[in-house]
């Protein structure tokens, strides 16, 4: 894993299956920086144009609502693109978020 916070936090999120969300701080905590959920945020809202592609909008707040919306292109691209990989969004909160939630600290752990 980089040493680069940013580059840390995109590695992780390209690990999030299609279908399932993380949170900010599920990632802040994986990757060692159990305080800094927000930064996470910083960092995913500055993704675009990385390569390999960063699926950012499958990371969510911690209750499951799309908070970093407003990072993408057109209001609606966030709920969108959930919404082709079949979740389903209300009042721009992820329903089922428990059973969709990956936790990059129990799922990696599980792929050792």
């Amino acid at each position: 894993m980089s040493n680069n916070f940013f580059e840390r936090v995109y590695e992780v999120t390209r690990l999030i299956p299609k279908g399932r969300v993380s949170t900010y701080g599920a990632i802040a905590r994986y990757i060692g920086t159990g305080r800094s959920a927000r930064t996470v945020g910083w960092a995913l809202s500055s993704c675009l144009g990385q390569q390999p592609w960063v699926p950012a909008h499958r990371v969510v707040n911690r209750n499951g609502q799309l908070t970093g919306k407003i990072h993408f292109p057109g209001l609606n691209t966030m709920r969108e693109l959930l919404e082709s990989e079949g979740l389903k969004i209300k009042n721009d909160t992820v329903v089922n978020f428990e059973n969709l939630f990956w936790d990059p600290s129990i799922e990696l752990m599980n792929e050792e």
